[in-house]
C-alpha cells in the first residue's frame, strides 16, 4: 500500500507536467519512558506517517525543483500535493546539475538485520529497564546522592522510496536504548555523568543495571576535580570524545561543505591529512549497524568507502548533487527526511582501531591529559581551528593522579590528525559514528 501511494503521487505529478521526481514515505512509531528514583516522570508514545515528494520540471539551462511533504495521506490530499509541487517547481530557478541520479539504482538489496523480529517491549517493560538502571546507579555508592533520571526507549521505522526512473524499495529498522545520568556528591561538590546503550535488537543491549553502574562510576570518577595551569601536553581522547572529533571531521568531508568552500579539506583529496595511524571507513552495509541501510536517500546502493587510508584522504562523502558539483560519483551517502531534499550524512563511520588498550596508551604517554568529556561547539570547519571545553584525568608517569575540569583543549584539527601517534583497540559503537581512543602528541590545554 505504501509503495502504491508513492506511485500515485509520482504518476499524478507526471500528468501535471513533471519531468521526473522521487518520493519517500516514512512510518515511525516510538515509545519513551523516563524515571527519576522510583517515580515515572513521563511516558511518551508517538506514531506518524509522512510522505515527501521531490519534483523536477524542465527549465532553461537545467531542471527546476520543489519539495513538499504531508501527513494527510488521503487520495485527494496526495493528488493536491503533487499538483502543487509541480506548480512550485515551475516558480524556482533552473539548476544545471539538479535531477535524479543517473547511476544504477540498488538491485537485490541485502537483508542487513536492521529490524528486531522480537515483539516490541511494553511500556511496563521499558519502565522496568529504566528503574533497574536508576536503582543500580543509586546502590553503587553512597556518594550517588541524586539523579537527572534514567530512560528507556524503543522505535520502529519503515522507509519506502520510489522514483520516476522505475526504482522502488522499502526497509524496516528498529532501535532500542537505555540510559542513566546519576549525580555524585562529596565535600560540598557535585558531579554528574551518564552512560547509555543502544542497539537495533534488544538482546544486544547492555544489562540495565550495568548501564546504571557504569554511569555512577563515571560520575564518581570526577569528584575532587581540580583545574590545571595552561600548558602544552600530550592528550588522549577516550572513545566517547574521539567520536566527537570524528563527527567534526565528517562534516568537513561532506560534498556540500567541499563545493561550498566551507571545509579546510576541500582541496586535499589525494593528499596526506593525518598520520599513518589514521584510517577512516564509512560502510552502510554493516549488518545491524546503527547507520546501515540497503539504499540511500536517492535509491542508490550503500557501500563501503575508505575515506582516509593510512593518513591519505581517499574520498569525500557524496550524494548525487554534491558529486555532480565536484565532478565525482555519489558514494551512496544521500540522507533525507520526508520533508527535505537529500543531503550528505555518514552511514556507519569509524576509525580503524589499533592494537593497544587505553591503559597501554596511558602508560606509554607518561605525562599528559586523558579527556573523558568535551563541551561546546568550538570548531571552525573552514580553518580547522578546534577549541572545546573539557574534563578528564591528569596522568603522570603513566598513572592517574586525579580528575581535572574547567579546562579547554585547543589546536587545529588538521594538525591534530597529523599528530595522532597512537590509536587504541577500544572501538566503541554508541551511534552511527564510532572511534577508539586517540593519542595526540601535543595540544594546548588552557586552564588557570
Amino acid at each position: 500500500m505504501s509503495l502504491e501511494l508513492i506511485e500515485r503521487a509520482l504518476n499524478r505529478a507526471r500528468n501535471a507536467g513533471a519531468h521526473s521526481g522521487d518520493a519517500v514515505l516514512v512510518e515511525d512509531a516510538s515509545t519513551e519512558v523516563r524515571v527519576r528514583g522510583t517515580e515515572v516522570e513521563h511516558v511518551k508514545q508517538s506514531r506518524e506517517r509522512r510522505l515527501g515528494l521531490r519534483i523536477f520540471v524542465e527549465g532553461d539551462g537545467g531542471l527546476r525543483q520543489a519539495i513538499t511533504s504531508t501527513s494527510d495521506l488521503s487520495d485527494d490530499a496526495v493528488d493536491r500535493m503533487a499538483d502543487e509541487t509541480v506548480a512550485l517547481a515551475r516558480a524556482t530557478a533552473a539548476d544545471a546539475v539538479a535531477g535524479l541520479p543517473n547511476a544504477p539504482f540498488a538491485t537485490d538489496p541485502p537483508d542487513l538485520a536492521l529490524a528486531d523480529t522480537a515483539e516490541s517491549p511494553s511500556v511496563d517493560t521499558l519502565v522496568g529497564d529504566a528503574q533497574a538502571a536508576e536503582a543500580a546507579a543509586e546502590a553503587y555508592d553512597e556518594r550517588i546522592v541524586n539523579s537527572e533520571g534514567s530512560s528507556a526507549d524503543t522505535g520502529n521505522t519503515r522507509v519506502h522510496y520510489g522514483n520516476t526512473a522505475g526504482f522502488q524499495g522499502s526497509y524496516a529498522r528498529t532501535v532500542h536504548s537505555i540510559s542513566a545520568q546519576p549525580i555524585a556528591g562529596a565535600d560540598g561538590a557535585m558531579q554528574t555523568d551518564y552512560w547509555f546503550t543502544v542497539a537495533r535488537h534488544r538482546k544486544a543491549l547492555e544489562d540495565p543495571a550495568a548501564v546504571g553502574r557504569h554511569a555512577a562510576e563515571r560520575a564518581l570518577a570526577q569528584l575532587g576535580s581540580r583545574r590545571l595551569t595552561t600548558r602544552e601536553t600530550p592528550v588522549i581522547f577516550d572513545p566517547m570524545t574521539a567520536r566527537s572529533m570524528l563527527s567534526s571531521l565528517a562534516g568537513c568531508l561532506s560534498g556540500y561543505s567541499v563545493y561550498r568552500a566551507s571545509s579546510f579539506l576541500g582541496d586535499r583529496l589525494g593528499e596526506r591529512i593525518g598520520s599513518s595511524a589514521l584510517t577512516v571507513i564509512d560502510d552502510g552495509r554493516v549488518p545491524g549497524g546503527l547507520g546501515s541501510k540497503p539504499f540511500d536517500g536517492e535509491g542508490l546502493p550503500t557501500r563501503r568507502t575508505t575515506v582516509v587510508a593510512d593518513g591519505m584522504l581517499k574520498s569525500f562523502l557524496l550524494d548525487h548533487y554534491s558529486g555532480q558539483k565536484l565532478g565525482l560519483a555519489s558514494t551512496g551517502n544521500a540522507s533525507r527526511s520526508a520533508g527535505s531534499a537529500p543531503g550528505v550524512a555518514p552511514t556507519n563511520l569509524w576509525i580503524e582501531p589499533g592494537t593497544q588498550s587505553l591503559d597501554q596508551l596511558v602508560q606509554s604517554m607518561g605525562t599528559g591529559l586523558l579527556v573523558t568529556k568535551l563541551f561546546g561547539h568550538g570548531f571552525n570547519p573552514v580553518t580547522g581551528d578546534f577549541s572545546r571545553g573539557a574534563a578528564g584525568v591528569w596522568i603522570e608517569n603513566g598513572e592517574a593522579t586525579g580528575p581535572v575540569e574547567e579546562i579547554t583543549v585547543a589546536g587545529n584539527l588538521g594538525e591534530m590528525l597529523q599528530n595522532i601517534d597512537a590509536v587504541g583497540s577500544d572501538l566503541v559503537w554508541m551511534g552511527a559514528v564510532a572511534a577508539p581512543s586517540l593519542r595526540v602528541s601535543q595540544l594546548t590545554v588552557a586552564g588557570e
